[in-house]
Formats: C-alpha cells, sequence, structure tokens
C-alpha cells in the first residue's frame, strides 16, 4: 500500500495499490466523499499510465491542482522511484 500526502486539496491523505501497472485500492482521506469514492472506483483495474492521463491537470475551482490531479501525480511519483530501482 502505498500512501501519498496530497498538497493544496482537502484529502489530508491518498492510499492505493499498484499491481502489475494497474491501479487499486484508492482510499482519499478527507475530501468530498461522494467525488472521491466515484474517482475510487472509475480508476479501479486501470493501467496506471490510463489514470495519469486522464488525471493529470484537473483543476479544483480556482486551485491550480485538484484530488484527481494529485492522485494522478502520487502515481507518477511511485512509478518513478519503482523505474529509478
Amino acid at each position: 500500500m502505498a500512501i501519498f500526502i496530497p498538497k493544496g486539496i482537502c484529502s489530508r491523505e491518498i492510499n492505493f495499490e499498484i499491481h502489475d501497472d494497474l491501479v487499486s485500492n484508492v482510499r482519499f482521506v478527507g475530501g468530498c466523499p461522494g467525488n472521491l469514492e466515484a474517482i475510487s472506483r472509475l480508476v479501479e483495474g486501470m493501467p496506471v499510465n490510463k489514470v495519469v492521463e486522464l488525471l493529470k491537470g484537473v483543476q479544483c475551482g480556482e486551485k491550480p491542482t485538484s484530488c484527481s490531479d494529485q492522485l494522478a501525480q502520487a502515481l507518477e511519483s511511485v512509478c518513478v522511484s519503482n523505474t529509478a530501482r
């Protein structure tokens, strides 16, 4: 289970797993429960690169980021650190 501490959003933590390059068990701590549960369900079983492609750059109102953008950044950070090994 990866744990990511997001910046600039209402959620305080994003937890997720990646198995065989597929995203699973995404859970947001804090934030808008309905929207974040929907995001979690929609990305379940999707390839990491597809989730990043769809969610990276999404903004929340006037904020320069969003919970979905932070999830994309979290996935990228885990994939980059796994590739560096």
